[in-house]
């Protein structure tokens, strides 16, 4: 066997340029995902729109020859991370390299002559840095979908690169788990937005081409939530805005401590309205009936919340900040139907209201493929899609 290199942001195996092909289905393939379970499901479910499964498995390629071959421009200056796309695009026969550019110049003329219908973007590119060529594309080529794959974790970058009208951003670091799930958010219109962003405050990113604001994140465990909450809220009173907790005790009790390690005066949110927490299990049944969300009944009592809660905030416009783990309580029950409808309503109040709404789904929830039309339906409600 040829020898082997490792890029040093991941811990993929690349064949080096002076070994032999390995063969197509190398066992090293196994390394880049490593967490299949969950990664396939999720995968499955963004990209199956036309009903065709295609399994995330590296001996099944030909199943992905069922699907129209999707033309992709990769734009990377390292030899070794082209390489290693290449590698993740093995196991999706459909995903088509036409050409690779090595810099910003070249990506936006190849953009304009081979009209992609993805671009998969550098950011630290020589001549032309990627926000920048990723702002001239936008104008040259509107229909190509952008997904940024870049070392560059920072916020603000993150935020930049967005901005452009880019439907996804994955860090290299978590490229093995998580670039086939951007591209297939990315080509069903959903912004994608990966884990290991330092300071990830994107439930409002500049840029998102969605008209609602109704984001979903799947969650590894109670801390990633209970961070990814803590911006949210505190993003919304800090700004003078209002937000609406509907939680289960644990994470009401935990994410008020936390905000009040923010600095925030919760006690005083809490007595002027502007901060609104409430019991998950308890009011459900508020809206239920016939273990169905009753739309009228959904958009009486939390429309008329939202409504109350609005008239507290300090700005001109205030808008309302709303997490709710009403589907989540549904998922737990089974509900898989109630919980899709509920969502459903959510995006009536997204489209009637000033709202920020924040869904989340614990990743250990999603068992087997009895959960992918689930998870298909959970997706196409909303505007962007997280997972950390």
């Amino acid at each position: 066997m040829g020898a082997y290199r490792i890029p040093p942001e991941t811990g993929l195996l690349i064949p080096s340029d002076k070994s032999e092909t390995p063969p197509r289905h190398h066992p090293s393939l196994c390394q880049i995902g490593l967490n299949w379970l969950v990664m396939s499901r999720i995968h499955t479910t963004l990209r199956h729109s036309n009903r065709t499964v295609v399994w995330c498995h590296p001996t099944l390629p030909e199943v992905g020859s069922l699907l129209p071959p999707i033309r992709v421009l990769v734009v990377e200056d390292h030899r070794d991370w082209r390489n290693v796309v290449r590698l993740v695009f093995e196991m999706r026969p459909e995903l088509q390299i036409i050409f690779e550019a090595s810099d910003g110049s070249e990506a936006v003329q190849k953009a304009e002559a081979l009209k992609p219908d993805l671009i998969l973007l550098d950011i630290g590119l020589p001549k032309l840095n990627g926000i920048e060529a990723a702002r001239r594309i936008r104008q040259i080529s509107p229909n190509s979908k952008i997904v940024f794959l870049s070392a560059d974790n920072s916020l603000d970058v993150v935020q930049a690169a967005l901005a452009t009208g880019a439907q996804g951003y994955v860090y290299k670091g978590r490229a093995q788990s998580e670039l086939l799930l951007a591209i297939d958010a990315a080509l069903r219109g959903i912004q994608f937005v990966g884990g290991g962003i330092e300071g990830n405050k994107l439930a409002h990113t500049p840029g998102a081409n969605a008209p609602r604001h109704h984001e979903v994140l799947f969650y590894s465990d109670d801390t990633v939530l209970l961070d990814r909450l803590v911006r949210f809220v505190a993003a919304a009173l800090k700004s003078g805005d209002v937000a609406i907790v509907v939680a289960t005790e644990s994470h009401r009790d935990r994410l008020v401590q936390r905000l009040i390690a923010e600095g925030l005066d919760v006690d005083s949110a809490i007595e002027q309205g502007r901060y609104v927490p409430m019991d998950a299990g308890s009011t459900l049944p508020l809206f239920m009936v016939n273990d169905m969300p009753d739309s009228a009944r959904f958009l009486e009592v939390v429309g008329g919340l939202i409504e109350e809660a609005a008239k507290t905030g300090k700005t001109e416009h205030p808008r309302v900040a709303v997490f709710g783990e009403w589907v989540s309580l549904l998922w737990a029950e089974g509900k898989g139907d109630a919980m899709i409808r509920l969502e459903q309503l959510g995006n009536q109040l997204a489209t009637t209201y000033e709202v920020d709404i924040l869904c989340g789904y614990e990743l250990s929830s999603i068992h087997g493929e009895e959960d992918d039309q689930v998870l298909q339906s959970i997706c196409a409600e909303h505007s962007a899609v997280f997972r950390a």
